[in-house]
């Protein structure tokens, strides 16, 4: 039976299975959908011009179709974590929690219920976020103005669709506990959603939104000791890759024959945007669970190693995609400056498309059932 239940936000409460609800997951059982209404003043267009205008576009579009991952048959979800990896975690905490007195408090079931949480609130994001891209990118397959744009959109769509599906069944089979999604993200996926001009949309999920998952994973990547999230990342990374390398090459051109008032619109946006994303999307509702105020749990990340190194896989890609689409403008660049990233924007952008890379195969996992 299907249970409907409208909502006015989403969930502030955690999520957590038990073996029954994995027992149940493939059966006939009552599920309630929760659903949060949005409201979009979406234009959409045909175009009646089916030939290819945009080569790397379409090269781009053909890539998308060869490495249709799936996450049942190209992740080997049999892999364990090592166990010395998981006792190590659990004793050391979430980075830059080891030395405070209030961890030193804890007793072990504590600290190793902290790290489990503080895991499932990271990837929890990362499955929110998904659903949100999976949203905009079918979006684009209507308001995008050009025959190769809408295929993209289209391929870009079955992606993120794929990556809802490899985070929540990580989530529910890993961690299992699903945390809510965070208050500022929540933001920049509603603002992204709802805005009525095909392109801001363009920005706000291929540049900054898929900008800031990259830079995610790829801190969470270097860090875990699990491989199937190892694995599960590296493929999602790749699809990634795509979808910047794609808005990147198709905004550039874009943007510039806008009128001036309208690329500083645009160019304030993303701006505000890279705020959020630098100071506002850190979570400190684990640590707050475990008696840490909300001051130290944000010290104690912005202090971290890893903190950093999200900053910075941040703005050493998202700085140069934004100079290359023309969003770097005279105006917004002093804002830029105060925050101190401009020492990124001659760095390599996503328009200049590494094929190699995106062409390599896929590899193989041993130990799948064909």
């Amino acid at each position: 039976m299907l249970n409907v239940n409208v909502v006015e936000g989403p969930p502030t409460e955690v999520q957590v299975f038990d073996e029954d609800d994995l027992a149940h997951r493939l059966t006939d059982h009552d599920v309630e959908v929760i659903r949060e209404i949005f409201r979009t003043p979406l234009t959409g267009s045909y175009n009646w011009d089916y030939e290819a205008a945009n080569s790397r576009i379409r090269r781009l579009y053909e890539l998308g179709k060869r490495f249709n991952w799936n996450a049942e048959l190209d992740v080997d979800w049999s892999q364990a974590i090592p166990a010395d990896a998981a006792a190590a975690a659990a004793q050391e905490g979430p980075e830059g929690f080891a030395q405070h007195p209030k961890w030193q408090k804890l007793s072990p079931e504590q600290k190793r219920e902290f790290a489990a949480r503080s895991q499932a609130q990271t990837l929890s994001q990362f499955l929110h976020g998904e659903q949100g891209a999976l949203m905009v990118a079918s979006q684009l397959v209507s308001c995008a103005p050009t025959h190769d744009a809408k295929l993209y959109a289209a391929s870009q769509t079955f992606d993120e669709a794929r990556h809802v599906e490899v985070f929540h069944r990580y989530l529910m089979e890993r961690c299992r506990m699903i945390y809510p999604i965070n208050p500022n993200l929540k933001f920049l996926l509603d603002k992204v959603l709802t805005d009525e001009r095909w392109d801001l949309k363009f920005i706000g999920m291929q540049i900054l939104i898929e900008g800031l998952a990259l830079a995610a994973f790829q801190t969470i990547k270097e860090q875990t000791k699990d491989p199937v999230l190892r694995d599960v990342l590296e493929l999602v990374m790749r699809d990634e890759g795509r979808h910047v390398a794609f808005g990147v090459n198709y905004l550039e051109d874009w943007i510039r024959s806008l009128p001036e008032e309208e690329i500083e619109e645009r160019a304030q946006f993303a701006y505000e945007a890279c705020v959020v994303m630098r100071n506002r999307l850190v979570s400190t509702t684990v640590a707050e669970e475990f008696g840490f105020t909300t001051e130290e749990a944000l010290e104690i990340n912005n202090a971290s190693q890893g903190g950093a190194a999200f900053r910075k896989f941040l703005f050493e890609r998202m700085i140069p995609n934004l100079k290359r689409v023309g969003l770097l403008t005279e105006k917004v660049r002093p804002k830029f400056e105060e925050l101190g990233v401009l020492e990124f924007e001659d760095l390599q952008n996503d328009g200049m498309i590494d094929w190699a890379t995106l062409e390599a195969p896929l590899k193989k996992k041993t130990g799948i059932a064909a």
